[in-house]
């Protein structure tokens, strides 16, 4: 019986970048994104509501609704997805760091502490494994929310000229 490499992974469990990727693929925040883009959008959605619940009030004391409608929904507008943006930094990140161990041949890890670290290299089973993972399920998911980006910095593009032509 052939032993696999896998098995002779010196790497602590919770630091095993599959075992990474399975606990932040199960985590409420970052499952989100391999949600249906309808549901997606909705989550996103939900955390700009919650957001504008701290910027609209910060909007009315700036710019009085009644008088300076346009200024006050635009502002409280950008304002709310600064929640969302901040959101959405955390979730690349940490989908980007997960990506960047299942890539790398070589993984850090720490044995007992900060103080004892050390590296193993990948056989070349578990690299190709790993490979499969990032292109087929963390890439699409780094798309998605590149995708989301670009569309938040047309919005405030769009947000920008309309305060100019108020």
């Amino acid at each position: 019986m052939i032993k696999s490499s896998v098995s002779n992974c010196p790497v602590p469990a919770e630091q095993q970048p599959l075992n990474e990727y399975e606990e932040l693929k199960s985590s409420w925040l970052f499952r989100d994104c391999t949600l249906s883009w309808r549901e997606y959008i909705t989550k996103i959605a939900w955390i700009w509501g919650l957001s504008w619940l701290v910027a609209g009030p910060v909007a009315a004391a700036s710019f009085f609704p009644h008088k300076q409608t346009a200024q006050f929904i635009l502002s409280s507008l950008a304002g709310a997805s600064v929640g969302v943006v901040l959101v959405l930094v955390r979730v690349y990140l940490g989908w980007s760091y997960i990506r960047d161990r299942l890539m790398s041949p070589i993984i850090f890890y720490e044995e007992s502490g900060w103080y004892d670290g050390q590296t193993w290299t990948k056989p070349q089973e578990v690299i190709t494994r790993d490979h499969l993972i990032v292109a087929y399920s963390i890439k699409p998911i780094i798309r998605r929310l590149q995708i989301t980006f670009a569309g938040l910095a047309v919005l405030f593009v769009a947000g920008t000229i309309v305060w100019h032509l108020v």
